[in-house]
């Protein structure tokens, strides 16, 4: 499969530019449900015993407050909190791998947060914890996210010890006058000393995390941004849409709307960064992801193999997720389950039970097949029906005529194309994928849910 081209049509975007789900699962996090059983979520672990597995740790801790974020965080600079904290998720960590004795874990990743938050004691604490009741492959893959303002360089240094082989880096943005804004002042010399070190290092894979529709924000102060961004050249990227959602974040209550970027401006921003990222010899993945072409998720984007999940886009599809710790996500066979969000109910939870479920959801066969059509979608920017045919015995056009209607639509702006056998999203249609993939949402359809997401650009 070529790598994918993108053709920006100003107008289809402002047309289409309406709230829809990002699809990191299907169904959407908001079918989750409290009646989903922790019974349910054990028996599911025996669904595909021959799945590697990959382990997601969720570390709530964050040393300063960014306004802009929606993450689930505690901001304290008491570390001690940190150290109740890995106390309690070892007795998680206990409960959940027994279920899990004879699987290989194949990928990890520590999401926040800030996984750094934690000193160098208790990062070797929680991976000696996670080896020691997980058995890991000796090429396991291991990433995190870190804040590069409150880092030592060493500390990379320390996290190649203990086998860590990719870093993402918040930089969001590298203007002065926007990082006031949300509470996010960084030292640019110490971000590009800190890629330095990464590569040195041997970290095989570095992302940078970008985002647009920041306060004060403009076209040209951003594309001086992408211009430290392609000195610094990571191996990926990532430029996300700032959702302005003060009801629901109360830290964005400190970021007046009138210093947000127009839509129009927030519009140009997107289309200079495709533009500049693209010329600078990246792969558009999709969506808000960027990999140069030699990139293992470029690569599988190219050989049909890409897959997603919680962490966005990845290459371990095949694999269940085990999410631990305070609000984390599992994939567990057929089914999704989620642990507590609030930290003191999730520490009263695990004392309790040794586990701190919450909500979840054991998919149905019509969920499996949409799940199915829309992660193609989403991955591959094409869908070939015999694929889902042979899978789920059905005729794809029967199955799905409602759904085919509710395309039409779309075909007929020029988004995709529909064939005798498949379904092919055209170059104007990459960037509005996720409007594609709402026409098999069911959920969507039935109970429209749409002002609950942020808009699609």
């Amino acid at each position: 499969m070529p790598a994918q081209v993108i053709e920006w049509d100003m107008a289809l975007i402002k047309k289409y530019n309406y709230s829809g789900p990002r699809y990191t699962s299907y169904p959407t996090a908001l079918e989750f449900s409290p009646e989903y059983r922790n019974d349910t979520f054990e028996q599911a672990t025996s669904r595909f015993p021959e799945r590697h597995l990959s382990l997601y740790v969720h570390i709530p801790f964050c040393h300063r407050l960014c306004y802009f974020c929606g993450c689930n965080k505690l901001v304290t600079r008491q570390q001690h909190k940190a150290e109740e904290y890995l106390d309690v998720l070892e007795k998680e960590i206990v409960q959940r791998a027994s279920l899990f004795k004879n699987r290989k874990v194949s990928q990890l990743h520590w999401g926040g947060g800030t996984p750094t938050y934690l000193n160098k004691s208790q990062i070797t604490r929680l991976v000696g914890l996670l080896r020691q009741h997980f058995d890991f492959l000796p090429g396991a893959e291991m990433s995190l996210e870190l804040d590069p303002r409150e880092i030592e360089l060493d500390v990379l240094d320390h996290l190649r010890h203990e086998g860590f082989t990719r870093l993402s880096m918040g930089v969001q943005d590298f203007n002065k006058e926007v990082q006031r804004r949300v509470n996010r002042v960084q030292d640019e010399d110490f971000i590009f000393a800190l890629m330095a070190r990464a590569k040195a290092l041997g970290f095989s894979s570095t992302n940078i995390d970008l985002i647009y529709g920041l306060p004060k924000q403009t076209p040209e102060s951003f594309a001086l941004t992408l211009q430290r961004v392609a000195l610094l050249n990571p191996d990926r990227l990532s430029v996300f849409n700032y959702a302005h959602m003060p009801t629901l974040f109360a830290a964005q209550r400190k970021i007046k709307d009138h210093d947000l970027p127009s839509a129009e401006d927030k519009l140009k921003i997107l289309q200079q960064s495709i533009t500049s990222l693209t010329e600078a010899g990246y792969q558009f993945i999709g969506m808000d992801h960027f990999a140069r072409p030699q990139d293992e998720l470029a690569v599988a984007q190219r050989k049909g193999e890409l897959h997603r999940n919680f962490q966005g886009y990845t290459t371990q599809g095949d694999s269940d997720l085990l999410g631990l710790g305070v609000s984390a996500i599992s994939m567990i066979g057929d089914t999704y389950a989620q642990n507590e969000k609030d930290l003191k109910t999730y520490y009263a939870q695990v004392e309790q039970r040794g586990h701190a479920l919450w909500r979840g959801l054991a998919m149905t066969r019509d969920d499996c097949l949409r799940r199915d059509v829309i992660k193609a979608l989403i991955c591959h920017f094409e869908l070939n029906f015999s694929t889902v045919e042979h899978q789920y015995g059905i005729v794809f056009q029967d199955y799905f005529a409602e759904d085919l209607r509710l395309l039409e639509p779309l075909i007929e702006d020029g988004l995709a194309v529909m064939e005798a056998d498949r379904i092919v999203v055209t170059a104007r249609g990459r960037l509005l994928i996720r409007n594609i993939c709402m026409c098999f949402d069911i959920y969507l359809r039935q109970q429209l849910r749409q002002r609950q997401f942020s808009r699609v650009i």
